[in-house]
């Protein structure tokens, strides 16, 4: 499922399940760990299977999961990725959306700290 970036007021439970949900693998949420770690310019295809120990058709595998919940871009020539890279917009959303209502039944006014 292809999804529309984040808007201003908030994801949906549906795209914030459908995105949690494609966190569910170790690897998965290994491969997008290391694109947050590569920063906004991402990694090439071989680097980011090198650097998380997933290459070929698993790889590819993970991008596609990753990818159709928004949680990264692609760059490709022709039928090949070429680079790969963290989709910071969406992943923020998915914070705020667990986020957004902490402490909202406890009284605490929104601007603390919530540890």
């Amino acid at each position: 499922m292809k999804h529309a970036p984040p808007s201003a007021d908030g994801l949906s439970v549906e795209v914030a399940a459908s995105s949690f949900a494609a966190l569910g693998s170790e690897q998965r949420l290994d491969v997008l760990r290391a694109l947050v770690r590569a920063g906004p310019e991402g990694l090439s295809i071989g680097d980011l299977g090198k650097r998380c120990g997933v290459t070929g058709s698993t790889l590819t595998h993970h991008m596609k999961i990753l990818a159709g919940a928004g949680l990264v871009t692609q760059e490709k020539q022709g039928r090949s990725i070429i680079c790969v890279a963290a989709e910071y917009g969406v992943m923020r959303a998915l914070s705020d959306y667990l986020l957004q209502e902490c402490c909202a039944d406890c009284g605490a006014t929104e601007g603390h700290d919530h540890d």
